[in-house]
């Protein structure tokens, strides 16, 4: 989409008209086999282009997992370009997951990469991890906010692994998901809904990550772990309680495995159930 206002409103209009699905783009090995396509960026490509044909009209929102392209290398780069352009083509928002974090110039580099109008891989959002820091993104944010771009920065994910360290208690007594949650929804203040996100996982609760939930009536949440995962979409309200209006629900492998016969339905039916939650 061809942002002219903050991102955050932008998503606002998104969610509100056509809906809060978001299609994972993931061309990883299995999925190109069981979709008849070669183990190569030209396979990656075609996975890239159909899932993008087949979410234009039924759902708003795509989520190319960046690294099921670059296994490939250039010409995996190569082929995400064109995936990129085609769902920004067909009006989709896109949102880069790269997870990309660092300090200084390095990181505002990831943010002209996959922020800046005109790039190759110019997209609406791109994920952030904040191991250096929230601070140690500001480049990133303050170039979002130029060009009316979004960041998603992980919070609390949907992987078991990640439990340790996220609810680890700071000195604060916050844990390390819900400071970072809470520092983000300080920057949304004063916005309708906020241009920095969070990405939170559907497979735990906000209160077992120690995330306020009251405190993010402004910030956007992308939630993973619906599908193959375990988190049942009909569930999302229950997880996400009051603000379950701000989440994109974030549904991949267990959409893509209907195969190229069958993905247009699979998403298509997917949106009409998120779109049964009472909001």
């Amino acid at each position: 989409m061809t942002a002219t206002e903050p991102f955050g409103e932008l998503l606002a209009g998104v969610l509100a008209r056509f809906g809060r699905l978001c299609v994972g783009i993931d061309p990883h090995s299995a999925l190109l086999a069981s979709w008849g396509l070669p183990d190569t960026a030209a396979g990656a490509r075609e996975f890239g282009i159909r899932v993008v044909d087949a979410t234009a009209g039924r759902a708003a929102i795509v989520k190319p997992q960046v690294a099921f392209f670059e296994r490939h290398g250039s010409a995996g780069y190569a082929a995400l370009e064109d995936v990129l352009a085609a769902a920004r083509a067909a009006d989709l928002l896109v949102i880069a997951d790269v997870k990309r974090g660092d300090i200084g110039s390095t990181v505002d580099a990831a943010g002209e990469a996959w922020l800046e109008p005109g790039s190759p891989l110019e997209a609406d959002a791109m994920t952030a991890v904040a191991y250096q820091g929230l601070g140690s993104l500001d480049p990133v944010f303050e170039r979002a906010d130029r060009h009316g771009k979004g960041v998603f920065v992980l919070a609390a994910t949907s992987n078991p692994e990640g439990i340790e360290t996220q609810r680890a208690v700071r000195a604060d007594g916050l844990t390390v998901a819900g400071g970072l949650a809470a520092d983000v929804a300080r920057r949304n203040a004063g916005r309708a809904l906020g241009s920095i996100g969070l990405v939170i996982g559907a497979t735990g609760s906000l209160a077992d990550a120690g995330i306020d939930a009251g405190a993010l009536a402004h910030t956007p949440i992308l939630a993973p772990g619906f599908g193959h995962q375990g988190a049942r979409i009909a569930n999302g309200p229950v997880v996400f309680g009051g603000v379950t209006q701000n989440v994109l629900v974030s549904v991949s492998r267990s959409i893509l495995q209907a195969g190229p016969d069958g993905v247009a339905e699979s998403i298509a039916s997917a949106a009409q159930e998120v779109a049964a939650w009472q909001l």
